[in-house]
């Protein structure tokens, strides 16, 4: 029978995971941005999004099973912010935002 620390160290996995997971889905979306988007969109530049994207991956990997250390709770706001708000502005540049056909936003 799992004790209760077992299924605590599980559900902190499970989230540094999850965590984890976010922060590598800002990162690869950085990388597939053009350049030219974030400069249209009056955000700050590729390097820069692709370089705090990757550092926060990079402390999410490393702080995997503690999730809610002060550096990877930094790390998950910094990709928060990029998926929030960056990601989409650039996706309208890209001709992905939200409702882009005529038939409705779905």
């Amino acid at each position: 029978m799992p004790t209760f620390l077992d299924v605590q160290q599980w559900v902190g996995l499970a989230l540094g995971a999850l965590a984890l997971g976010i922060q590598v889905w800002a990162l690869v979306d950085a990388l597939l941005t053009r350049a030219d988007a974030f400069v249209a969109t009056g955000k700050r530049t590729k390097g820069f999004w692709v370089a705090v994207a990757g550092v926060a991956s990079a402390i999410g990997l490393v702080h995997l099973r503690q999730p809610f250390g002060l550096f990877n709770l930094i790390a998950i706001v910094a990709a928060a912010v990029y998926l929030t708000d960056v990601r989409p502005a650039v996706a309208q540049i890209r001709g992905r935002g939200r409702g882009g056909t005529t038939r409705g936003p779905w």
